[in-house]
């Protein structure tokens, strides 16, 4: 299973505003440049991430995006199943309200896939943003993929 580069951008950008929280907000050209996010893409990230209650806008010369709650109350799930939808490595066992295939009682890779699906959810609903942070600073490394001017 690979994520998206819907969920891999809007990830970023909000480890980005994660960054910046409870300092004002920042413009999404500012997210987008430390990122390496085209502008005009995270627009439309944007849009769904405050369609999911996870930013707010600010209008204004001073204006930009914030994320409405603190990093530590973020988790990567609500991201990640804001921008991408359910996540599972196969169709079968992605909703389990969905009607089960005629093979799903003997179907042997079913409970290795179901296995994979909750050990993914196992990490993401743990992982909040605060926590990518602090392995970011843990890490050393630069907050973004660019120096600050």
């Amino acid at each position: 299973m690979i994520l998206s580069t819907r969920g891999r951008y809007g990830l970023k950008a909000m480890f980005e505003l994660g960054l910046h929280y409870g300092k004002g907000p920042i413009p999404l050209k500012i997210i987008a440049e430390r990122q390496c996010i085209p502008e005009n893409y995270l627009e439309q990230l944007i849009a769904i991430l405050r369609k999911a209650g996870l930013v707010k806008s600010v209008r204004g010369a001073q204006g930009g995006y914030l994320m409405l709650r603190p990093p530590d109350q973020v988790t990567v799930a609500q991201v990640l199943l804001a921008l991408e939808g359910p996540l599972a490595p196969a169709e079968c066992v992605a909703d389990p309200e969905a009607p089960r295939c005629r093979l799903a009682d003997e179907c042997v890779t079913r409970s290795v896939w179901e296995k994979i699906r909750v050990s993914i959810h196992d990490v993401i609903d743990a992982m909040t943003l605060q926590h990518m942070i602090e392995e970011q600073l843990h890490l050393h490394a630069p907050t973004s993929n660019h120096p600050k001017e």
